[in-house]
């Protein structure tokens, strides 16, 4: 009697299934700020000043009153305001040499460029183009207000929100804690490189390249990883790196050997140390994925195909590792792009297809999108979320999601 297949779960249904197993993570860190790139930041930033904390110049040149240059052919210079430096009230009918960053002199409501000005033997100036009030003037507080909430709790930082962290004053930001990640292969069939030279590789060996693209991944959502390296094909050794594993990490994540073959040995381990959920998810490429638990660690088990692995770490793992760090942003925005290519074949499962954006401004799609074929993925910049069921005609708008975000 043939057992009906299990109906496969759709991708959305999955991550939400998985998103409410990922409670953040205890504890907050306090890290340098020169550090905190990446980080998940763990409570709101609000500014104790405003900035600019004054008024100041946009540009290196005189800050004068517009009204004294009705009826007149030059402003004597009254004072020199460098960045740093305090102002003097400006005197009437006069003009205040003054730089970039610093200080607007009272009662000066302009700033004319140096380059609209005439420097005269007695160093008076003459205005050769007359300003509008407010011109080259920046504001007190319009970048940041005083009280002001700067940074949320939940974004992740990136370069220029540490650079606005710092202009308040933060030397010093509290973040989440990092995900301590274990990770390790399945098979006797692997090898690393630089263990053995490709020509002595034994036949059906392969090297192990999903430890690579795992690990760096990982490393870039902030984890801290563990590699086990390659466990043997074994039940014992299984069961006993999966017990070492879960004493003092929040996720174990393994590749292969979730499958129900006699070699497969993960998922039998995991049951008998833990709980364990086998899904048959409706993408391509993908689909067997299992999560669980091993006493007080999450589990993740990634198929073997390495394609397969990296799609399925991008959109499921991924957003689960940063919802652990309490991560706000958990999904990158697609947008609509023109493709350049025709796919015919609708497939039951939502696809994902390795595409590059080309100079014309559309996508071109890599011509094998094999689940085993790993040069798609170094090749494209993107995938096509393309729905179940749905063909690709030339011209077509379809869902490009960039993998410089998917992989940030």
């Amino acid at each position: 009697m043939t057992r009906p297949r299990t109906p496969l779960m759709p991708l959305d249904d999955a991550l939400a299934q998985l998103l409410a197993q990922a409670q953040p993570l205890a504890g907050v860190e306090q890290v340098s700020t020169f550090d905190a790139d990446s980080r998940v930041l763990a409570q709101d930033l609000v500014s104790a000043l405003q900035v600019p904390a004054h008024d100041n110049s946009a540009m290196d040149g005189y800050a004068l009153r517009c009204a004294d240059l009705a009826g007149t052919a030059s402003l004597p210079v009254s004072q020199r305001v460098a960045a740093g430096s305090p102002a003097l009230a400006l005197q009437a009918g006069t003009a205040a040499r003054i730089f970039t960053g610093a200080p607007i002199p009272a009662g000066a409501d302009a700033v004319v460029m140096q380059e609209d000005c005439e420097v005269l033997p007695d160093q008076s100036i003459r205005v050769l183009r007359p300003p509008q009030p407010g011109q080259w003037l920046r504001r007190a507080g319009e970048d940041v207000a005083k009280h002001a909430v700067v940074l949320s709790k939940g974004e992740r930082l990136t370069p220029a929100s540490i650079a606005l962290a710092a202009s308040i004053g933060m030397d010093q930001l509290p973040v989440a804690r990092r995900p301590r990640v274990a990770l390790f292969s399945t098979g006797d069939e692997l090898v690393m490189p630089g263990e053995v030279a490709p020509q002595a590789m034994r036949p059906g060996a392969i090297y192990n390249s999903n430890r690579f693209f795992l690990r760096a991944l990982l490393q870039r959502l902030g984890c801290v990883v563990t590699d086990y390296g390659i466990v043997p094909d074994q039940r014992a050794a299984t069961q006993q790196a999966l017990r070492d594993a879960s004493q003092a990490h929040d996720l174990i994540l393994t590749s292969g050997g979730v499958s129900v073959g006699e070699e497969d040995h993960v998922k039998p381990a995991v049951q008998a140390l833990g709980q364990l959920n086998l899904w048959q998810i409706a993408i391509k490429p993908g689909k067997p994925f299992a999560c669980g638990r091993v006493g007080g660690a999450h589990f993740i088990g990634l198929p073997g195909n390495p394609v397969s692995s990296y799609i399925t770490f991008l959109v499921l793992v991924r957003p689960f590792l940063l919802r652990l760090q309490g991560a706000t942003q958990l999904v990158p925005q697609a947008m609509a792009l023109p493709a350049h290519f025709n796919w015919p074949r609708a497939d039951q499962r939502r696809e994902f297809l390795r595409v590059r954006r080309n100079a014309a401004g559309g996508l071109d799609l890599f011509a094998n999108q094999s689940s085993g074929v790993l040069t798609s993925a170094a090749w494209g910049d993107g995938v096509v979320d393309n729905p179940a069921g749905q063909t690709i005609a030339h011209g077509d708008m379809v869902r490009f999601i960039s993998l410089a975000e998917l992989q940030a």
